[in-house]
Parts: C-alpha cells; structure tokens; sequence
C-alpha cells in the first residue's frame, strides 16, 4: 500500500484496479489529513510511512486542501481490462 500511494502522490493520479482503487482511497485521505495539520508529530509520521520526497510532495497538496474537511481523492469506474476482465478505475486528487 505504501508504494502504491507513493507513486499515486507523485503523479496526482492513477489507473489501478477497481479493489486497489477503493483500498487506497481511505489510506491517502488519512495521510493528507494528517499533512494539513502541519505538526512536525506528523510530518515524521508521513515522512517513514512514505520517504521524504514524496512527504514534500504531499505537504504542497495539503496546503491546496486547507479549507476543505474531508473527500479529497476521486475513484471513476472505467469499465474492464480485456486482458483478465478486471474492473479498472482512475482514482486521482479533487482540485
């Protein structure tokens, strides 16, 4: 889970399965929220929990995120992959 939340911050968005989409999404909402608190309690929390370039990273979101309480991250359905049928979603950060 932290790899794949690490390369979603990188980027801002992700096309992932459906399953790995919705197990993210609570995950990434967390870490944010944690983010616009700012305390340095915090920041070393996200700082082990996913590295310190992406920790930069998710500190310059949150600031974006400030007057907002909560629903940062979106999840939209795509549909199936034709490989092996699985239900693929795009889950990226609300701006």
């Amino acid at each position: 889970m932290k790899g794949l939340a690490s390369s979603f911050f990188m980027s801002g968005k992700m096309k992932t399965t459906e399953a790995k989409a919705k197990e993210l999404r609570p995950f990434v909402e967390k870490i944010i929220t944690r983010a616009k608190s700012s305390s340095q309690a915090d920041q070393r929390i996200i700082s082990s929990l996913l590295g310190d370039r992406v920790a930069r990273k998710v500190a310059e979101e949150a600031k974006k995120f400030s007057g907002r309480a909560g629903g940062y991250t979106r999840v939209i359905k795509l549909g199936e992959r034709k490989s092996d049928s699985a239900k693929m979603a795009i889950i990226e950060l609300v701006k």
